[in-house]
């Protein structure tokens, strides 16, 4: 337990992240953008993007305008994935939101590219942001928003240990339409276990010979749970 009468931390900043199969780094215009949108599907990238509150974009340019335009006060940092065994680029996700002064931060913006997709590396980029923001830079509360609609962010937020906490009515206007957004959160007491999962799940003993995972991650972090 924090004594919270002391409890003082700092903003997120721009970090490089490793791990086993992925590398986080700093979004870098020069270094990531074509790659970055190549990977997210070119223009087909408006489809990956559907539930964000962006307008659609026709060129790599407009993607960056809004990418360099929201880093621009340090409120959103995006880190941008490399796969580690090829070198290429493969996704992104952005700390949003930070409350330093009560130790909170939100993970969005993100966006698998089809490489990334359902893959260890996913699942080990989240584990490396959460790592760095209850470890690194001693955070109380970890968030995940998302549209109501989104079905597949909803899943994805419980299976890595997420608690949904209700849905926002009328949240905001996004591209013109109401949104509802469904909240979720981890918090610094769940951590431990959330994180024995996460390096359980990530183990290359949890692989078979074809890369299939042996156990789910739901289950592993179950498990330990009742221990």
């Amino acid at each position: 337990m924090h004594d919270l009468k002391t409890y003082k931390v700092a903003a997120p900043k721009p970090v490089t992240l490793k791990g086993r199969f992925v590398t986080l780094e700093p979004y870098d215009r020069d270094v990531h953008l074509e790659a970055l949108w190549e990977a997210l599907g070119g223009e087909g990238i408006n489809d990956l993007i559907r539930y964000f509150p962006n307008e659609n974009y026709a060129t790599a340019d407009e993607f960056g305008t809004w990418l360099e335009g929201a880093q621009a006060n340090l409120s959103f940092i995006t880190l941008v994935a490399r796969e580690n065994a090829s070198g290429k680029i493969v996704g992104m996700a952005s700390y949003m939101r930070p409350d330093p002064k009560n130790g909170v931060v939100e993970v969005g913006s993100v966006a698998h590219g089809e490489a990334m997709k359902r893959s260890p590396m996913a699942t080990e980029l989240h584990y490396l942001m959460a790592r760095h923001v209850f470890e690194d830079l001693d955070y109380r509360r970890y968030e995940w928003k998302c549209h109501n609609e989104n079905e597949p962010s909803k899943r994805t937020a419980v299976r890595y240990g997420f608690t949904f906490e209700g849905v926002f009515r009328q949240h905001v206007i996004s591209r013109g339409a109401n949104r509802d957004t469904a909240w979720f959160s981890m918090i610094d007491g769940e951590w431990p276990v959330i994180k024995a999962a996460f390096e359980a799940w990530l183990s290359p003993e949890n692989f078979d010979a074809d890369g299939s995972q042996k156990r789910r991650l739901e289950d592993i972090r179950a498990e330990i749970g009742r221990a």
